[in-house]
């Protein structure tokens, strides 16, 4: 069955049967009131005939049961403008006298004691009746005075009430109807919208939300839902970012190969078809061996590259500073070579690190500067302690990064400038690498640049650093 069905079906009944035992209780509810009215009134009227027998019964001097039965039997009692039915029995229930009495009025007197006065409720030929009684104490017996009074009318209205409730009932019972389908479409609406949206989620539109209205469950519900959403095409836009650095990368890689292979093969051919030419034979040699070195670095760094991906290192506590001059002081005379300036600054203090990996960091950043810069150009290694680690800064005054390249300078074979690049032995892979070993490392690597102004490239390795 769907929610609009059990929604419905369960607030129809709910409001009949509500309304149902409301009318229900009001109605016997007031027949209650009228019939305590009518047995109060009863009552008087007993007290009344005990009240009047007395008088009559004082001026008469009585001496057995026949006078006694001679005054009731002459005897007339009015009240209301209703002459009151009336009898007298003795303890045992048999009628000494009476004046007009139902037929077939079961006595009263078996159910009481020698000092009590009740009532009851007896049906008399069809028409229901109330009857009383009271002790009276005669000839030196107990009888019991008795009185009746017809109470039809009050059944007969009651019987008219619930008819007219009936009616009444069937008439609210539509009228719940239709109010329940209203409120149950209503309450169902964003529940509807949820369902289109993720249908349509589904079918592939990441960019559908739900309209919030109010501030109800299904409310909060659309929240969580949109709240759902957004993170599923963040999700998503990243997967295919990720498929797209993935395709990159193959595409870059097989472009990477592809070019020293095939100036490998174009100089090997060469060197077939012009074996006697010694000048020749020198210049394909050596762009042979060039191009296979560029090669083995390719493979050496993309083998360290998926090695990282997989492995985990085991660190030790190094201090930083002579460590840091060390890793300077293999690049120095490169450097210099180029005209370039090394300059090494590193403050005291010790942290838990691979030193291979951290070499290759260090040298790899100090390789990239080195491309960037101009002759004439400084280069600084910097060292120092922060308060979540030791961090190691590179930076070089060099042609600086663009903006637009600066979140993707990390992912494997992008080059910014790939054609000097490829010129100065570039691969695409050294950041890539760096910050691989920064994270195993358990650190962040961050860059900034400006465009003719230069990068500084900051490694922070997160640990215990004493200084």
């Amino acid at each position: 069955m769907k929610l609009f069905w059990k929604l419905f079906c369960c607030m129809v009944l709910v409001s009949v049967l509500g309304l149902a035992a409301g009318g229900f209780l009001l109605i016997d509810g007031q027949f209650q009131a009228s019939l305590q009215q009518e047995v109060e009134a009863l009552n008087q009227e007993n007290d009344f005939l005990y009240y009047a027998l007395t008088v009559q019964l004082e001026s008469s001097a009585l001496t057995d049961r026949e006078q006694l039965q001679d005054v009731l039997t002459d005897m007339s009692v009015v009240s209301s403008c209703q002459t009151v039915n009336f009898r007298l029995s003795d303890a045992a229930g048999n009628i000494i006298a009476g004046s007009r009495l139902p037929v077939k009025a079961a006595p009263l007197t078996g159910q009481l004691g020698a000092a009590l006065r009740g009532w009851d409720l007896q049906d008399v030929a069809g028409v229901p009746y109330l009857h009383a009684a009271s002790p009276l104490t005669l000839l030196g017996e107990t009888f019991y005075l008795e009185n009746f009074r017809s109470v039809g009318s009050l059944f007969v209205a009651r019987e008219e009430q619930y008819q007219s409730f009936s009616w009444v009932m069937l008439l609210l019972a539509v009228a719940a109807a239709v109010l329940s389908g209203v409120i149950s479409a209503l309450i169902l609406r964003p529940l509807k919208r949820l369902s289109s949206t993720a249908g349509l989620l589904a079918a592939g539109q990441l960019d559908q939300r739900v309209r919030i209205t109010g501030d109800d469950e299904i409310t909060a519900l659309s929240r969580d839902f949109n709240a759902m959403a957004d993170q599923l095409e963040r999700q998503v836009d990243e997967l295919k970012a990720e498929a797209q650095r993935r395709e990159d990368f193959i595409g870059s890689f097989t472009h990477e190969l592809k070019t020293p292979l095939t100036s490998i093969i174009g100089y090997a051919e060469l060197l077939r078809s012009k074996p006697d030419d010694p000048e020749q034979v020198l210049d394909s040699a050596g762009y042979i061996f060039r191009e296979g070195r560029r090669l083995e670095s390719l493979s050496r760094k993309l083998l360290d590259l998926i090695v990282l991906n997989q492995e985990k290192v085991e660190r030790k506590k190094v201090p930083m500073e002579g460590y840091l001059e060390r890793v300077g002081g293999a690049l120095r005379p490169a450097l210099e070579a180029q005209n370039l300036r090394l300059l090494v600054s590193a403050k005291p203090g010790t942290a838990e690190i691979e030193p291979d990996l951290i070499e290759a960091l260090c040298l790899n950043l100090l390789d990239n500067a080195r491309k960037a810069s101009s002759p004439g150009g400084a280069i600084r290694l910097e060292g120092f302690p922060e308060e979540e680690g030791y961090c190691i800064q590179v930076t070089d005054q060099g042609r600086g990064i663009p903006l637009e390249d600066l979140a993707r300078v990390t992912e494997a074979f992008y080059m910014v400038e790939k054609s000097r690049a490829r010129a100065q032995g570039g691969a695409g892979l050294g950041l890539a690498l760096c910050q691989r070993i920064a994270e195993l490392h358990g650190g962040t690597l961050e860059i900034t640049s400006e465009l003719g102004e230069g990068t500084t490239v900051r490694v922070l390795l997160k640990g215990a650093v004493e200084t």
